[in-house]
């Protein structure tokens, strides 16, 4: 093939640079759609395991065929005016947002304490959390004497979570939310996938492993 036969197949600039252009957001969308999406954290309710501004990664395929457990530390979409006080993204940033080349706003990061079918209560002499009457000893808390600030009893709906972050003193999570239409639970369809890797700042860039704290609460 002579060098001007190849030139004459070449694709022009002209149509190249747009092709490019689609071909990246494209891609963007499907591993949005399908694998990971980025957030930042927008508060300190998941101390320490999370900090404010830490800008994280989560995966879905473990929610591919199967609903979150308790444990993990799932982003979900607002049930119902849990957020108030965040500043609204800029048509730059949406459009950025909407194919995954930003991180999201407008969602909560917590952890799952209890899924469909558990009771879930607070507390026992301890100052700890009992799911299906079993004493859960939380590790990552950022202060356990926090726990027992606020007390309730539920019985967590099909279809539903009960979650709390883990800073247990400044955490507007479910227990804050139970004389709410949505009695403080978060409809599984809302999450959007399961902590995987914190990837800023970079002092902080690491994988965020999971919790053996709830191996022996019994089935509901």
């Amino acid at each position: 093939m002579t060098d001007e036969t190849s030139r004459a197949r070449r694709i022009p600039l002209w149509l190249e640079v747009p092709f490019f252009i689609v071909a990246t957001l494209v891609l963007a969308l499907l591993v949005k759609a399908f694998f990971f999406q980025a957030f930042v954290i927008p508060s300190s309710s998941m101390v320490p395991t999370l900090a404010e501004q830490d800008k994280i990664l989560v995966q879905k395929w473990s929610y591919w065929s199967g609903e979150p457990q308790r444990g993990d530390v799932v982003v979900f979409a607002d049930p119902g005016e849990w957020l108030t006080d965040i500043d609204p993204p800029s048509p730059w940033q949406r459009g950025l947002q909407a194919v995954g080349l930003s991180p999201a706003g407008g969602h909560l990061v917590k952890r799952v304490i209890g899924v469909a079918g558990d009771e879930v209560r607070c507390c026992d002499a301890d100052g700890r959390t009992l799911v299906n009457g079993e004493p859960i000893d939380e590790p990552y808390l950022a202060d356990a004497r926090a726990n027992a600030e606020v007390t309730f009893q539920v019985t967590v709906p099909r279809g539903r979570l009960w979650v709390q972050g883990d800073n247990r003193g400044n955490s507007k999570d479910s227990r804050l939310h139970v004389a709410d239409p949505g009695e403080g639970f978060v409809p599984t369809d809302l999450v959007v996938g399961r902590l995987w890797w914190r990837v800023g700042p970079l002092d902080r860039f690491g994988g965020v492993g999971g919790t053996e704290a709830f191996e022996r609460v019994p089935r509901p």
